[in-house]
């Protein structure tokens, strides 16, 4: 299966006073949260990475970028550019907030490979989807997200609520679950894991 990532860098960053969230210092490495995404991401399935969104700060880390479509909805509008130039080049989408500093390439691969026929792959720790870390085959998705879109529905997961049962839940274990703990504020990053 071919599979194009994308990265979601979109968002205005509102609670860490505009700085990129992807740009921070991962806390493993110390390379930039969304370069070592890219590295993990390649490493797990050898998949061609994307950002998506307003990116212009991260064009010196040479990523190829997709701007979301429609711009200004929050997280469904990078979702539905990423799965639409999936279903251009014939491959699944992985998509992947920009702001996860402890995603493994074990857990890339593992919602890579899981469940091949579903429609969509994806965590939900405590009976809540995470979009921003699943599988999207383009075909039975861009439907649903343009459905979505044109309902005036831009919650990222009823992209996998309104799939029913063609979206398959990627069970985790405590430890793999905290491996999708995000930086949402500076405090966030005091904390770490």
């Amino acid at each position: 299966m071919r599979i194009l990532v994308g990265i979601l860098v979109g968002g205005r960053a509102t609670r860490f006073g505009g700085i990129a969230k992807g740009l921070l210092p991962a806390p493993d490495s110390g390379e930039p949260l969304v370069g070592r995404l890219a590295r993990l991401c390649r490493e797990a399935v050898g998949a061609e990475v994307v950002l998506v969104g307003r990116a212009a700060s991260y064009e010196a880390l040479g990523l190829p970028l997709l701007e979301d479509e429609p711009s200004g909805i929050g997280p469904l509008g990078g979702l539905s550019s990423l799965v639409s130039e999936a279903m251009h080049r014939g491959s699944a989408a992985i998509a992947v907030a920009g702001d996860l500093p402890y995603v493994t390439s074990e857990l890339v691969a593992r919602v890579a490979a899981f469940a091949p026929e579903a429609a969509a792959v994806a965590p939900r720790p405590g009976g809540t989807w995470q979009p921003l870390f699943a599988r999207y085959d383009p075909g039975p998705c861009l439907p649903v997200i343009q459905a979505a879109l044109a309902d005036g529905v831009f919650k990222a997961r009823a992209v996998l609520e309104r799939l029913g049962d063609r979206a398959v839940e990627l069970a985790l274990d405590s430890a793999e679950a905290s491996l999708l703990v995000d930086w949402d504020s500076p405090e966030d990053v005091s904390r770490r894991r």
